[in-house]
């Protein structure tokens, strides 16, 4: 039993069977499976239908029939290089959230963000300077669709006030295009190397999460089990939702996610009101020092110092503080994204 205790029914107010409890086992779903696909609907009903280009194509159309794709060619290669891909489709996910597609440089082009064990290398760096900038502005960030789509990279970004490269991503318009440099490696992966894992994210936090989860969930010989904490301000904001939903159909037994909302939601479902808690953590995280489990933390600053200290550097994941170390976590059960 990985959790210190089972998913009952309490009283408590954030307890995890107000979130639909689901229980492991190690056999697959019965019945047919559901697809992992990334569902693009957004962008689908904007641009009047599906997207060309999916992950894994090896053919795609043209005037006289179907070519055959060669072996694909690496956008990001880690040689430093900066390159300009430009915005082919862009979606308004929620008020302040966008979703955008990037052109990769041909239709046979993969990000190039995997490595052994066909595991993603998770960031890559956008780069933008206006006019009047003495230097330019980087920032990470996590591409959400499948590694191996050719053609094209997708990005969700939220913009914050005052927040230099959301703000300039917000201003683009189709055609235009942005810097990238990659691939940034963070959490070196292997199948199994967790027997389970914990991932407690906030907001935009949840993408380098669902890449580790892609990741997993996608190879047959990875039996991890995945439970994922994600906190927003409402049910609106909760990113990549129906892709969230799409893993805990296909993987009832080794996938279950809770949804801790500030504002309480407007009718029953799968979202609870209020904040992550020393209570809750202890409920659904395995005791410390119980077994081969990882805990992984990606949300905005004030999540990182409440739950789990905040890193001292990229290279320094810093000691662990807040909520976990309150629960008796250490430092090599905890991974700061």
């Amino acid at each position: 039993m990985f959790a210190r205790t089972a998913f009952a029914r309490t009283s408590l107010r954030f307890s995890p069977a107000a979130c639909s409890r689901r229980a492991y086992a190690s056999a697959p779903a019965s019945g047919p499976k559901r697809s992992n696909v990334l569902v693009y609907s957004a962008i689908a009903a904007i641009a009047g239908g599906a997207i060309a280009g999916g992950a894994g194509y090896y053919y795609y159309s043209t005037a006289g029939g179907e070519a055959v794709l060669g072996p694909p060619e690496v956008t990001f290669k880690g040689d430093g290089e900066w390159v300009d891909l430009q915005l082919a489709e862009l979606a308004l996910v929620t008020h302040n959230t966008m979703r955008l597609r990037f052109k990769l440089p041909s239709e046979n082009h993969v990000s190039g963000l995997k490595v052994a064990y066909m595991l993603p290398k998770a960031a890559v760096l956008t780069k933008h300077q206006a006019p009047t900038d003495e230097k330019p502005t980087i920032r990470p960030y996590t591409p959400v669709n499948d590694e191996d789509a050719r053609g094209y990279l997708d990005l969700v970004v939220k913009k914050y006030d005052n927040g230099p490269m959301s703000s300039h991503i917000f201003s683009l318009s189709r055609g235009r295009s942005l810097s990238f440099k990659g691939p940034i490696p963070k959490y070196e992966w292997a199948p199994n190397k967790h027997e389970h894992i914990t991932l407690i994210a906030g907001g935009t936090g949840i993408t380098p999460m669902y890449q580790l989860m892609r990741a997993i969930f996608h190879n047959p010989e990875d039996k991890t089990k995945v439970t994922l904490v994600f906190g927003n301000l409402t049910e609106k904001d909760i990113l990549l939702k129906r892709e969230l939903e799409d893993l805990e159909n296909t993987y009832p037994q080794r996938f279950r996610a809770f949804y801790l909302v500030d504002e309480a939601p407007k009718k029953p479902g799968r979202a609870t009101q209020g904040r992550v808690t020393k209570e809750l953590l202890k409920k659904v995280l395995p005791e410390p020092g119980s077994g081969n489990n990882k805990i992984f933390v990606c949300g905005p600053p004030g999540m990182y110092k409440a739950i789990s200290g905040v890193k001292n550097s990229p290279s320094d994941q810093g000691e662990v503080a807040g909520l976990l170390k309150e629960l008796g976590y250490k430092k090599e059960e905890v991974y700061k994204f």
